[in-house]
């Protein structure tokens, strides 16, 4: 049976606006609406009158001007980023530049990242960002009247960081956990064994609701979670189910687990495969002729 997520796909994007959360979170989503980032990439502003900037998002002066316009009269402090897929940081010179606030991230485009891989990732990183101030697991960011703790939650890219907003006890998820869809976790920087670890890792937080990077809000998030976890190992049960069958390579997996989704995805879908593959393979569950996994080699289940 098919694990169930509860995916939320209404959520209010119009360009530009910007969307009062709470007394000390604001939202506004970029222009920016595709496959892999729904209606466009969110930044959000912690804080009143002197406030914190949580990814600007791409590259952008449309997005760059609204985001300043809606701070206008007020000081930014702090430029906080989730991580440097190319949605989410590049839009940091603008807004460095026109603020002088200091930029607070894990590290730049692939710190963190585990092993010396042969094959890289088709996804864009901003390989030019590099943080004024590296921020580590559990470290608190404060500012005027608000505070954050930074969790490290590599999986969907190895320098992720969520951000806990502890005055109103919420997350700012990224794209770590998101309500529209699961997250991409693309190898090498994506790593899936790294990416359940830090699912884990929010059963035992305190949050009640998640504000991602893309889409609205999750609320009641850990069996959200849950379901999450919940999916990922039904995968892998699906890809033992394929080798079952004989040695396959991860296209023949894509086309048998994917069957439903269009073809436009079955890249993003291979990727995801592999991913799982590098786990499986790590800790023995699946063989590969190559000696490790890569997007070419040929599985097998261990005799």
């Amino acid at each position: 049976m098919s694990v169930e997520i509860p995916f939320n796909k209404a959520f209010d994007a119009e360009p530009g606006r910007v969307y009062e959360l709470s007394p000390l979170l604001r939202r506004m989503t970029a222009n920016n609406p595709s496959m892999f980032t729904f209606k466009g990439t969110n930044t959000y502003i912690i804080g009143r009158g002197r406030v914190a900037i949580v990814d600007p998002g791409p590259e952008s002066p449309d997005h760059a001007k609204a985001i300043l316009d809606a701070v206008s009269g007020e000081t930014v402090t702090h430029i906080l980023v989730t991580h440097t897929h190319n949605d989410h940081s590049p839009g940091v010179p603008a807004i460095k530049a026109a603020t002088g606030a200091p930029t607070y991230a894990f590290g730049p485009h692939g710190a963190g990242v585990k092993g010396d891989w042969p094959f890289a990732s088709p996804e864009g990183g901003d390989t030019s960002f590099v943080p004024d101030v590296r921020v580590g697991d559990g470290q608190i960011v404060e500012g005027d009247g608000w505070s954050v703790e930074a969790l490290h939650t590599p999986g969907h890219i190895s320098n992720h960081l969520c951000f806990s907003l502890r005055e109103e006890n919420v997350l700012l998820s990224g794209d770590h956990v998101m309500g529209w869809s699961t997250s991409v976790v693309s190898p090498p920087d994506g790593d899936m064994s790294d990416y359940m670890a830090s699912l884990e890792k929010l059963l035992g937080r305190p949050e009640t609701t998640y504000w991602p990077g893309h889409g609205g809000p999750v609320i009641d998030p850990q069996p959200f979670v849950r379901a999450f976890i919940a999916h990922r190992r039904e995968r892998e049960e699906q890809i033992a189910a394929c080798l079952a069958d004989g040695p396959r390579t991860i296209p023949e997996m894509v086309r048998v687990m994917y069957a439903d989704v269009p073809e436009a995805l079955h890249r993003a879908a291979a990727r995801s495969v592999l991913a799982h593959l590098v786990h499986m393979v790590d800790r023995g569950d699946v063989r590969s002729d190559a000696g490790r996994a890569s997007p070419d080699a040929v599985y097998s289940l261990p005799a």
